[in-house]
């Protein structure tokens, strides 16, 4: 009895190491591969909230290993992920280490030749969710540049894409490149930040691009199939695995008279406005100022539409974008006059089809061959299965 017992510990402690073993290891806990390139170097970060080692921030870590970090450089939301989407970002100074904090959203979107004079090192480690117009492969493109062009080294700190086994949606068409889209990839590129930089600069999407020295510090225990859920919100609205499957569907709303649920409890899980015929709604919320909203997209207006939370759509999926606008009274006002609908999505071309009636399959149906060509690319630079 007593050995069989022992026997049954010692299987569950296998299986438990097991799954220890096999849990993702972000490039930031892979310490030893890159602490020896910072020793005696001057360093700047291009960090935020999602830059953890565990429980620590890569910050904490750093100082406490005698690191000499020089500046903090802050992407959209800010170093501790708390602005609201589109907030001006200003320079500050972190009040926990008394670090500069540089600003690269708002006034400018790269550090500038003064601030990385002098320095060694960047080390960029942001958590990304694999969209085309989730700024900060934005802005890792200009980081990129500007270390390049100040020939200051580069490393990235790799982080798993929780939307890594997708590739999907338009490529970016020529004239319309925005912050929510710099470089000709798909909505869903199916890579990595890590090896999303690897394409930009063996691309050449950057000036001066073989001058850049770039290290990609990889993960551990990671492929392309790996369903990976995020332990920190790597944006504020942005709260959990649900949202972050939705986003690629529901982002292009943004660019529309309707609300994706900001100044709700269920950002980007639910989709409503105050023109959709009510009728046709099965849900209806009201957003009201919230932490990373505080000023909601038709605040304080009720909204009709659907609940999404139980929805399971994968991938790009414009079925939600062309129900609304059947369901909408005046369908001239669905879309916005500032076409921010067209940068998220890449093109015109879709909005055009949309208001022509097109299904969806149609739709899907012009934008396979870009895909196709674009997998031949992402191809040569992908480091996980």
């Amino acid at each position: 009895m007593m050995s069989q017992r022992l026997f049954f510990l010692f299987l569950i402690f296998a299986i438990t190491l097991n799954c220890i073993a096999q849990k993702p290891i972000v490039g930031a806990e892979r310490t030893w591969e890159y602490i020896p390139k910072l020793r005696n170097k001057k360093v700047g970060l291009v960090v935020n909230q999602t830059s953890v080692i565990g429980k620590t921030h890569l910050v904490d870590t750093l100082i406490k290993l005698n690191i000499a970090i020089q500046s903090i450089f802050a992407p959209e939301h800010g170093f501790r992920g708390t602005a609201d989407a589109g907030a001006h970002i200003d320079n500050s100074v972190d009040t926990k280490t008394k670090l500069p904090i540089i600003s690269l959203y708002g006034a400018k979107h790269a550090p500038s030749d003064a601030d990385l004079k002098g320095m060694d090192v960047l080390v960029f480690d942001i958590q990304d969710v694999g969209c085309r117009f989730y700024t900060f492969i934005s802005t890792l493109h200009y980081v990129m540049e500007a270390c390049a062009k100040n020939h200051v080294e580069l490393i990235v700190l790799d982080r798993p894409n929780p939307n890594g086994m997708y590739v999907d949606g338009p490529v970016l068409q020529k004239g319309f490149e925005s912050f929510v889209g710099v470089d000709p990839i798909p909505v869903l590129y199916g890579m990595t930040i890590g090896e999303y930089g690897l394409m930009v600069k063996g691309e050449q999407w950057i000036a001066n691009a073989d001058s850049l020295k770039m290290t990609v510090v990889k993960c551990s225990n990671y492929n392309h199939r790996t369903k990976y859920a995020l332990p920190v919100k790597p944006s504020p609205n942005l709260p959990n695995s649900q949202a972050i499957t939705l986003y690629p569907s529901l982002c292009y709303f943004e660019g529309t008279n309707v609300s994706v649920g900001r100044g709700t409890n269920f950002p980007f899980q639910v989709v409503g406005s105050p023109y959709y015929d009510s009728l046709s709604a099965l849900y209806s919320f009201i957003p009201k100022p919230k932490d990373g909203a505080k000023e909601p997209f038709l605040l304080n207006k009720k909204c009709f539409g659907f609940d999404l939370r139980k929805n399971k759509t994968v991938g790009v999926n414009l079925f939600f974008v062309i129900k609304m606008y059947k369901g909408f009274r005046d369908k001239s006002k669905f879309f916005l006059a500032n076409n921010f609908f067209d940068k998220l999505i890449g093109t015109d071309a879709v909005r055009k089809m949309i208001v022509d009636g097109k299904s969806e399959a149609e739709i899907r149906q012009t934008w396979q061959q870009d895909i196709e060509a674009f997998k031949i690319i992402r191809q040569k630079y992908l480091i996980y299965e």
